[in-house]
Protein backbone atom coordinates (compact mmCIF):
# COMPACT_ATOMS: atom_id res chain seq x y z
CA UNK A 1 0.00 0.00 0.00
CA UNK A 2 1.49 3.14 -1.00
CA UNK A 3 2.13 5.77 1.78
CA UNK A 4 0.17 9.23 1.46
CA UNK A 5 2.07 12.05 1.05
CA UNK A 6 1.09 14.77 4.07
CA UNK A 7 1.27 18.45 4.91
CA UNK A 8 2.28 17.83 8.43
CA UNK A 9 0.55 20.77 10.46
CA UNK A 10 -0.06 19.20 13.82
CA UNK A 11 2.12 19.32 17.19
CA UNK A 12 4.28 17.18 15.64
CA UNK A 13 6.51 15.48 13.97
CA UNK A 14 6.98 18.45 10.94
CA UNK A 15 7.52 17.76 7.70
CA UNK A 16 11.74 17.24 7.23
CA UNK A 17 14.12 19.11 5.77
CA UNK A 18 15.22 18.07 2.47
CA UNK A 19 18.49 17.30 3.43
CA UNK A 20 17.10 15.02 6.21
CA UNK A 21 15.00 12.71 3.49
CA UNK A 22 18.94 12.60 1.77
CA UNK A 23 20.44 11.65 4.72
CA UNK A 24 18.06 8.83 6.17
CA UNK A 25 19.01 7.63 2.28
CA UNK A 26 22.02 7.00 2.62
CA UNK A 27 24.19 3.91 3.61
CA UNK A 28 23.91 2.95 7.13
CA UNK A 29 27.08 3.13 9.11
CA UNK A 30 27.53 0.83 12.60
CA UNK A 31 27.75 3.39 15.83
CA UNK A 32 31.45 1.95 16.11
CA UNK A 33 32.46 3.26 12.76
CA UNK A 34 35.06 5.97 12.48
CA UNK A 35 33.30 7.53 10.11
CA UNK A 36 29.91 7.27 11.82
CA UNK A 37 31.85 8.72 15.19
CA UNK A 38 33.01 11.68 13.24
CA UNK A 39 29.63 12.64 12.33
CA UNK A 40 27.91 12.44 16.36
CA UNK A 41 31.07 14.65 17.37
CA UNK A 42 29.95 17.14 14.57
CA UNK A 43 26.53 16.72 15.83
CA UNK A 44 27.15 17.04 19.32
CA UNK A 45 28.94 20.36 17.95
CA UNK A 46 26.24 21.66 15.95
CA UNK A 47 23.70 21.21 19.10
CA UNK A 48 25.83 23.21 21.15
CA UNK A 49 25.34 26.00 18.82
CA UNK A 50 21.61 25.32 18.47
CA UNK A 51 21.28 25.12 22.45
CA UNK A 52 23.92 28.16 22.51
CA UNK A 53 25.97 26.82 25.09
CA UNK A 54 29.75 25.35 25.19
CA UNK A 55 28.29 22.47 27.88
CA UNK A 56 30.39 18.98 27.24
CA UNK A 57 27.89 16.94 27.76
CA UNK A 58 25.69 18.04 25.29
CA UNK A 59 24.34 14.72 22.94
CA UNK A 60 21.28 13.39 21.10
CA UNK A 61 19.63 10.56 23.37
CA UNK A 62 18.09 7.63 22.07
CA UNK A 63 14.53 8.40 22.16
CA UNK A 64 11.17 10.89 21.92
CA UNK A 65 11.73 13.98 23.42
CA UNK A 66 9.47 12.43 26.48
CA UNK A 67 12.78 9.95 26.66
CA UNK A 68 15.16 13.40 27.31
CA UNK A 69 12.66 14.90 29.96
CA UNK A 70 13.08 10.84 31.88
CA UNK A 71 16.99 11.33 31.25
CA UNK A 72 17.05 14.90 32.75
CA UNK A 73 14.77 13.49 36.06
CA UNK A 74 16.31 10.11 36.68
CA UNK A 75 19.80 11.57 36.88
CA UNK A 76 19.19 14.74 39.06
CA UNK A 77 16.35 13.36 41.21
CA UNK A 78 16.51 11.42 44.08
CA UNK A 79 13.73 9.20 45.93
CA UNK A 80 12.92 12.36 48.71
CA UNK A 81 14.16 15.04 46.45
CA UNK A 82 11.94 18.11 45.94
CA UNK A 83 11.31 19.75 43.01
CA UNK A 84 9.26 22.51 42.11
CA UNK A 85 7.57 22.36 38.68
CA UNK A 86 5.44 25.29 36.80
CA UNK A 87 2.27 23.94 35.38
CA UNK A 88 0.12 25.73 32.81
CA UNK A 89 -0.37 22.53 30.46
CA UNK A 90 0.01 18.84 29.97
CA UNK A 91 3.57 18.99 29.41
CA UNK A 92 4.22 20.94 33.03
CA UNK A 93 1.99 18.12 34.31
CA UNK A 94 3.99 15.33 32.55
CA UNK A 95 6.81 16.86 34.65
CA UNK A 96 5.33 16.64 37.57
CA UNK A 97 4.57 12.68 36.78
CA UNK A 98 7.82 11.99 36.07
CA UNK A 99 8.82 13.43 39.31
CA UNK A 100 6.45 11.78 41.27
CA UNK A 101 7.58 8.27 39.93
CA UNK A 102 11.09 9.42 40.91
CA UNK A 103 10.05 9.49 44.27
CA UNK A 104 10.31 12.87 44.31
CA UNK A 105 8.13 15.73 46.36
CA UNK A 106 6.35 17.94 43.56
CA UNK A 107 5.70 21.64 44.23
CA UNK A 108 3.30 22.87 42.07
CA UNK A 109 3.50 26.41 40.45
CA UNK A 110 0.35 26.56 38.89
CA UNK A 111 -1.94 29.08 36.07
CA UNK A 112 -4.80 28.18 33.59
CA UNK A 113 -4.37 27.11 30.75
CA UNK A 114 -3.92 30.04 28.07
CA UNK A 115 -2.22 32.35 30.76
CA UNK A 116 2.08 32.01 31.11
CA UNK A 117 3.84 31.57 34.52
CA UNK A 118 4.93 34.34 36.44
CA UNK A 119 8.83 33.52 36.97
CA UNK A 120 9.02 35.12 39.89
CA UNK A 121 6.43 32.80 41.67
CA UNK A 122 8.71 29.94 41.09
CA UNK A 123 12.03 31.77 42.65
CA UNK A 124 9.12 33.07 45.44
CA UNK A 125 8.06 28.63 45.55
CA UNK A 126 12.27 28.04 46.00
CA UNK A 127 12.56 30.27 48.33
CA UNK A 128 10.22 28.79 50.46
CA UNK A 129 11.63 25.52 49.63
CA UNK A 130 15.39 26.43 49.84
CA UNK A 131 16.63 22.49 49.49
CA UNK A 132 14.26 22.46 46.64
CA UNK A 133 17.06 20.19 44.11
CA UNK A 134 15.17 21.69 40.98
CA UNK A 135 13.19 24.23 39.48
CA UNK A 136 11.23 22.73 35.90
CA UNK A 137 9.92 24.64 33.44
CA UNK A 138 8.33 24.11 30.17
CA UNK A 139 9.35 26.88 27.30
CA UNK A 140 6.89 26.14 24.86
CA UNK A 141 3.58 24.46 26.32
CA UNK A 142 2.67 22.40 23.21
CA UNK A 143 -1.16 22.09 24.77
CA UNK A 144 -1.75 25.61 24.46
CA UNK A 145 0.23 27.38 22.90
CA UNK A 146 1.97 29.38 25.37
CA UNK A 147 5.38 30.41 25.94
CA UNK A 148 6.84 30.75 29.51
CA UNK A 149 9.45 33.58 30.09
CA UNK A 150 12.91 31.45 31.69
CA UNK A 151 16.04 34.27 31.51
CA UNK A 152 14.30 35.71 34.97
CA UNK A 153 15.35 32.06 36.42
CA UNK A 154 18.46 32.65 35.71
CA UNK A 155 18.87 34.11 39.25
CA UNK A 156 18.42 30.12 40.34
CA UNK A 157 22.63 29.96 39.34
CA UNK A 158 23.18 31.53 42.67
CA UNK A 159 21.61 28.95 44.65
CA UNK A 160 22.15 25.54 44.84
CA UNK A 161 19.15 24.63 43.00
CA UNK A 162 19.32 23.25 39.24
CA UNK A 163 17.18 24.69 36.69
CA UNK A 164 15.56 22.12 34.36
CA UNK A 165 13.93 23.24 30.60
CA UNK A 166 11.71 21.44 28.49
CA UNK A 167 12.90 22.89 24.81
CA UNK A 168 11.02 20.43 23.05
CA UNK A 169 9.07 22.49 20.89
CA UNK A 170 10.78 25.35 21.03
CA UNK A 171 14.21 24.64 20.02
CA UNK A 172 15.07 25.59 16.37
CA UNK A 173 11.78 27.72 16.67
CA UNK A 174 12.45 30.78 18.95
CA UNK A 175 15.62 32.00 20.40
CA UNK A 176 16.73 29.23 23.10
CA UNK A 177 19.74 30.43 25.08
CA UNK A 178 20.81 27.86 27.54
CA UNK A 179 24.35 29.80 28.71
CA UNK A 180 22.92 33.42 29.29
CA UNK A 181 19.72 31.91 30.70
CA UNK A 182 21.33 30.18 33.69
CA UNK A 183 19.61 26.59 32.31
CA UNK A 184 21.15 23.43 33.64
CA UNK A 185 19.25 20.70 31.95
CA UNK A 186 17.46 21.08 29.07
CA UNK A 187 16.00 18.21 26.61
CA UNK A 188 14.13 18.59 23.17
CA UNK A 189 13.17 16.92 20.37
CA UNK A 190 13.92 16.14 17.28
CA UNK A 191 10.79 15.96 15.36
CA UNK A 192 9.37 19.69 15.47
CA UNK A 193 11.20 23.10 14.59
CA UNK A 194 14.79 20.68 13.93
CA UNK A 195 12.85 19.56 10.90
CA UNK A 196 13.97 15.57 11.43
CA UNK A 197 12.12 12.59 12.18
CA UNK A 198 11.04 11.55 15.39
CA UNK A 199 13.55 9.41 17.23
CA UNK A 200 15.70 11.48 19.50
CA UNK A 201 16.39 13.78 22.14
CA UNK A 202 18.74 16.40 21.97
CA UNK A 203 19.71 17.19 25.58
CA UNK A 204 22.61 19.40 26.90
CA UNK A 205 23.82 19.44 31.19
CA UNK A 206 25.80 22.56 32.58
CA UNK A 207 28.74 21.57 34.64
CA UNK A 208 27.36 22.20 37.65
CA UNK A 209 24.47 19.50 36.58
CA UNK A 210 27.53 16.93 35.76
CA UNK A 211 28.83 17.33 39.22
CA UNK A 212 25.46 16.51 40.34
CA UNK A 213 25.13 13.36 38.41
CA UNK A 214 29.01 12.67 39.71
CA UNK A 215 28.83 12.66 42.96
CA UNK A 216 24.96 11.37 43.48
CA UNK A 217 25.48 8.86 46.17
CA UNK A 218 23.59 6.10 43.75
CA UNK A 219 23.44 5.69 40.27
CA UNK A 220 20.04 6.64 38.68
CA UNK A 221 17.40 4.01 38.65
CA UNK A 222 17.45 3.70 34.75
CA UNK A 223 20.18 2.11 33.39
CA UNK A 224 19.54 2.77 29.63
CA UNK A 225 19.40 6.66 30.49
CA UNK A 226 22.21 6.92 32.74
CA UNK A 227 24.27 10.11 31.50
CA UNK A 228 27.77 8.86 32.98
CA UNK A 229 27.17 5.81 31.10
CA UNK A 230 26.32 6.96 27.98
CA UNK A 231 28.55 9.93 28.40
CA UNK A 232 31.51 7.58 28.27
CA UNK A 233 30.20 6.52 25.02
CA UNK A 234 30.06 10.16 23.68
CA UNK A 235 32.85 11.04 24.96
CA UNK A 236 36.75 10.45 24.24
CA UNK A 237 36.69 6.61 25.73
CA UNK A 238 34.10 5.30 23.49
CA UNK A 239 32.65 3.23 25.86
CA UNK A 240 29.68 0.83 24.49
CA UNK A 241 26.73 1.53 26.08
CA UNK A 242 23.98 0.68 23.54
CA UNK A 243 23.78 0.28 20.03
CA UNK A 244 23.31 4.23 18.90
CA UNK A 245 20.20 4.54 16.38
CA UNK A 246 22.72 5.69 13.60
CA UNK A 247 20.61 7.23 10.63
CA UNK A 248 18.91 8.74 13.28
CA UNK A 249 21.81 10.68 14.22
CA UNK A 250 22.69 10.81 10.34
CA UNK A 251 19.06 12.78 9.87
CA UNK A 252 19.58 14.96 13.37
CA UNK A 253 22.96 16.37 11.55
CA UNK A 254 21.86 17.19 8.51
CA UNK A 255 18.68 18.88 10.13
CA UNK A 256 21.02 21.09 12.55
CA UNK A 257 23.02 21.60 9.20
CA UNK A 258 20.14 22.67 7.38
CA UNK A 259 19.42 25.11 10.36
CA UNK A 260 22.83 26.59 10.72
CA UNK A 261 23.07 27.22 7.01
CA UNK A 262 19.88 29.28 7.15
CA UNK A 263 21.45 31.03 10.26
CA UNK A 264 19.00 31.01 13.61
CA UNK A 265 18.38 34.35 13.46
CA UNK A 266 16.98 33.74 10.34
CA UNK A 267 14.74 30.74 11.08
CA UNK A 268 13.21 32.28 14.55
CA UNK A 269 12.34 35.30 11.78
CA UNK A 270 10.51 32.65 9.64
CA UNK A 271 8.73 31.05 12.44
CA UNK A 272 7.75 34.35 13.94
CA UNK A 273 6.16 35.85 9.72
CA UNK A 274 4.04 32.57 9.62
CA UNK A 275 2.68 32.17 12.87
CA UNK A 276 1.49 36.03 12.50
CA UNK A 277 0.06 35.20 9.08
CA UNK A 278 -1.30 32.15 10.30
CA UNK A 279 -3.33 33.53 14.00
CA UNK A 280 -4.11 36.53 11.76
CA UNK A 281 -6.22 34.08 9.34
CA UNK A 282 -7.45 32.04 12.05
CA UNK A 283 -9.15 34.73 13.88
CA UNK A 284 -10.52 35.77 10.72
CA UNK A 285 -12.43 32.17 10.10
CA UNK A 286 -14.08 32.46 13.65
CA UNK A 287 -11.03 30.59 15.82
CA UNK A 288 -10.43 31.76 19.14
CA UNK A 289 -6.51 32.32 19.95
CA UNK A 290 -6.32 30.29 23.23
CA UNK A 291 -2.66 31.87 24.62
CA UNK A 292 -3.02 34.76 25.53
CA UNK A 293 -1.65 37.94 23.50
CA UNK A 294 1.72 38.60 24.58
CA UNK A 295 2.74 34.95 24.97
CA UNK A 296 1.50 33.39 22.37
CA UNK A 297 3.92 30.79 20.52
CA UNK A 298 4.55 31.75 16.73
CA UNK A 299 5.30 28.15 16.18
CA UNK A 300 2.86 26.38 17.46
CA UNK A 301 -0.80 28.02 17.87
CA UNK A 302 -3.79 26.21 19.68
CA UNK A 303 -7.33 27.62 18.88
CA UNK A 304 -10.48 27.09 19.81
CA UNK A 305 -13.17 25.64 16.68
CA UNK A 306 -15.24 28.10 15.60
CA UNK A 307 -19.11 27.61 16.84
CA UNK A 308 -21.25 24.57 15.67
CA UNK A 309 -17.55 23.06 14.60
CA UNK A 310 -16.94 19.23 14.28
CA UNK A 311 -13.94 18.82 15.24
CA UNK A 312 -13.04 15.52 13.83
CA UNK A 313 -15.30 15.99 10.58
CA UNK A 314 -13.31 19.01 10.16
CA UNK A 315 -9.94 17.32 10.57
CA UNK A 316 -10.92 13.94 8.85
CA UNK A 317 -11.65 16.51 5.89
CA UNK A 318 -8.31 18.16 6.12
CA UNK A 319 -6.72 14.99 5.92
CA UNK A 320 -8.57 12.86 4.03
CA UNK A 321 -9.65 15.85 1.12
CA UNK A 322 -6.11 17.38 1.03
CA UNK A 323 -3.94 15.57 2.58
CA UNK A 324 -2.96 17.90 5.86
CA UNK A 325 -2.66 17.06 9.51
CA UNK A 326 -3.41 19.18 12.42
CA UNK A 327 -3.60 18.34 16.03
CA UNK A 328 -6.51 18.39 18.10
CA UNK A 329 -6.57 18.90 21.94
CA UNK A 330 -5.26 18.06 24.66
CA UNK A 331 -7.16 17.66 27.95
CA UNK A 332 -9.31 19.86 28.91
CA UNK A 333 -9.12 21.25 25.06
CA UNK A 334 -10.28 17.64 23.46
CA UNK A 335 -13.02 18.18 21.22
CA UNK A 336 -12.85 22.15 21.48
CA UNK A 337 -9.53 23.24 20.25
CA UNK A 338 -6.89 22.52 17.21
CA UNK A 339 -3.08 22.88 17.52
CA UNK A 340 -1.64 23.85 14.49
CA UNK A 341 2.25 23.08 14.02
CA UNK A 342 4.43 25.68 12.05
CA UNK A 343 7.61 24.11 12.25
CA UNK A 344 10.97 23.67 10.54
CA UNK A 345 10.66 22.71 7.05
CA UNK A 346 6.73 23.30 7.33
CA UNK A 347 7.07 26.64 8.39
CA UNK A 348 6.35 28.00 5.26
CA UNK A 349 4.19 30.51 3.95
CA UNK A 350 2.50 27.97 1.15
CA UNK A 351 1.52 25.95 4.35
CA UNK A 352 -0.56 28.75 5.86
CA UNK A 353 -2.21 29.22 2.23
CA UNK A 354 -2.86 25.63 1.65
CA UNK A 355 -4.36 24.85 5.28
CA UNK A 356 -6.59 28.48 5.13
CA UNK A 357 -7.64 27.41 2.05
CA UNK A 358 -8.59 24.17 2.45
CA UNK A 359 -10.06 25.29 5.64
CA UNK A 360 -12.61 28.24 3.82
CA UNK A 361 -13.66 25.39 1.33
CA UNK A 362 -14.50 23.28 4.26
CA UNK A 363 -16.41 25.77 5.90
CA UNK A 364 -17.97 27.41 3.25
Amino acid sequence: MPIPDRLLLGPGPSNPYPEVAEALARPLLGHLDPEFLALLDRTCDRLRTVFRTRNPLTLPVSGTGSAGMEACFVNLVERGDTVIVGVNGVFGERMCEVARRGGAEVVRVEVPWGRALDPQRLLDARRDHPSARLVAVVHAETSTGVENEIAPLALLQETDTLLLVDTVTSLGGIPVEVDAWGIDACYSGSQKCLGVPPGLAPVTFSERAVERIRTRPDPPQSWYLDLGLIGAYVGAERLYHHTAPTAMVAALDAGLGALLSEGLDAAWARHREVGAILQAALTGLGFTLLAEEGCRLPQLTAAGLPAGADDRAWRGALLDRYGIEVGGGLGELAGRAWRIGLMGHSARPRSVAALVGALREITA
